[in-house]
């Protein structure tokens, strides 16, 4: 029988999980968050949430993952779109390389010091020993994507063009949004974990709220959030 990973704490495991959603979902600051569950009459202190964050974090991620990669690597993985992004970490420019497939999930975050073709093969591998092979890589003109696939030997499945990586350059905005609330990273492996567990959740909370009807839409968040609270239960 597993340990309850909640036997240290006080606070209960639901304001845990609520705390937790708030602000890894949602562009929330640790203060912000500390408002909202004072308002619902819970007193837990900023860093308090910041110190469950850092522990309970990676958990919930790994188990989200764990219950969605045996029917994702199931599914045949047609098209993957890869692009990076310029985050700043101390004043220094880093990359965050990111790999999202047709329908908006994160397959893969990986932060890297430069931007050259070991950093795009070593991107490109974490996320095929995952998922395995695409059928089609999405990515921009960036010469590391086109050395990266010659040494993998899928350059035949690399595709380039102006407006067919908007997948990719879309689902940065939440990360964005989230990088802005939390007012930057001071290490690398603070924005490598904090981007695990944030394309963790966006992947569970993903809705797709364009495409379904409301109904369906509603069930879908009914059906996410139950789940949620069951995550790493006792």
């Amino acid at each position: 029988m597993l340990k309850n990973p909640f036997r240290y704490f006080n606070t209960s495991p639901e304001i845990i999980r609520l705390a937790m959603m708030m602000y890894v979902w949602f562009p929330l600051s640790l203060r912000n968050v500390e408002d909202l569950l004072h308002e619902r009459g819970t007193d837990v202190s900023h860093e308090s949430i910041r110190h469950r964050s850092n522990r309970f974090g990676p958990m919930l991620a790994a188990e989200i993952w764990r219950k969605r990669s045996q029917s994702m690597r199931q599914v045949t993985q047609w098209r993957w779109h890869l692009d990076e992004v310029f985050v700043k970490i101390n004043g220094k420019q880093h990359y965050l390389w990111r790999a999202v497939d047709d329908e908006g999930e994160v397959l893969e975050s990986y932060v890297t010091k430069r931007r050259d073709r070991k950093a795009a093969l070593r991107s490109l591998r974490k996320a095929m020993k995952r998922y395995g092979e695409p059928k089609v890589i999405v990515t921009d003109r960036l010469a590391s994507y086109r050395a990266a696939m010659k040494v993998l030997g899928n350059a035949d499945k690399h595709e380039t063009g102006r407006h067919l990586n908007n997948r990719a350059e879309n689902s940065h905005l939440p990360f964005r949004r989230r990088e802005r609330a939390m007012l930057r990273f001071r290490q690398m492996r603070s924005l490598q974990k904090f981007a695990s567990v944030h394309s963790s959740v966006h992947n569970h909370f993903n809705y797709q709220r364009n495409i379904e009807r409301r109904p369906r839409f509603k069930d879908l968040c009914n059906a996410a959030l139950s789940e949620w609270r069951q995550l790493i239960a006792a």
